[in-house]
């Protein structure tokens, strides 16, 4: 009696687009880890950390971004030009991978929540790339605004995020200016900037925000998996802080941010706003 062999049911193996999806995160993973090590060096090589400040490593900090963008397969479009004047600089904010966008974009310093401070690995890379930690509702924001002020009467550009939370990126949360009296201190411009990011259907991307009680590690693995998106950077008409209150100045940017980021998304999904 001739017994037919048993096929081997194929449930028992890795669909083939889970192997792919997995080859594709090792492979982002340790390009990761290349660039980290980069930017290590970087800091060690050229005594960043001994003025994390100073005007000049803002060179350093936007070449070890686009480096990153690689790494997590984001394409970032300028749209328009990029200025370079010292300015307060205010973006809407739509997650950490915010940060790695701007800075591929612009030459600034950049102003974060506390807690960024004890991530691993990227805590201390932060910190001796010169960015500026706020506990947020402790007080600590007037002591933070007044270091700014003197940043930025040293012409060195900072960037901050005046919504002081992430959103899915639809629209402008609402803008708190209490940090926007170091412009009118320093006299000095508020530059506005918007972005957005679109995934390859041109539609709005809805795994890089950072949002719904995400962990930073869940978040980090969701993009490393994803397919490429493409991260669109808008900078928008300088505001002149002379003759502003922090009211006055605060409804400003919030009004410039709101019909940008609109002007932006229109420009961007057509027909999938």
């Amino acid at each position: 009696m001739t017994t037919t062999p048993t096929p081997v049911a194929s449930a028992t193996l890795p669909p083939r687009n889970l192997i792919s999806r997995a080859l594709l995160y090792s492979k982002k993973a340790l390009h990761g880890l290349t660039v980290l090590s980069e930017g290590f060096y970087i800091i060690f090589r050229y005594d960043l950390y001994k003025q994390p400040n100073n005007p000049k490593n803002t060179r350093y900090i936007q070449y070890f971004c686009r480096k990153f963008c690689k790494v997590f397969n984001v394409k970032v479009q300028i749209h328009g030009e990029i200025p370079r004047h010292t300015a307060l600089w205010a973006s809407n904010h739509v997650s950490w991978l915010d940060i790695i966008v701007l800075g591929a974009g612009a030459r600034v310093f950049f102003l974060s929540k506390a807690e960024v401070k004890n991530w691993p690995i990227i805590g201390h890379l932060a910190k001796w790339g010169g960015t500026l930690f706020i506990k947020r509702g402790s007080g600590d924001s007037s002591r933070v605004k007044e270091q700014i002020a003197i940043f930025l009467k040293q012409d060195i550009p900072v960037l901050f995020f005046p919504e002081a939370t992430t959103g899915d990126g639809r629209k402008i949360k609402k803008i708190h200016g209490r940090l926007l009296e170091a412009a009118i201190e320093a006299r000095q411009p508020v530059q506005a900037c918007v972005l957005c990011y679109s995934n390859t259907k041109g539609e709005l991307d809805q795994i890089v925000p950072f949002i719904n009680d995400q962990t930073f590690i869940d978040s980090v693995t969701k993009i490393l998996q994803m397919d490429q998106v493409t991260a669109h950077l808008k900078a928008l008409p300088a505001i002149d802080s002379s003759g502003h209150s922090v009211e006055s100045l605060t409804k400003a940017v919030q009004d410039t941010m709101t019909v940008g980021l609109y002007e932006l998304q229109t420009e961007v999904l057509g027909e999938h706003l």
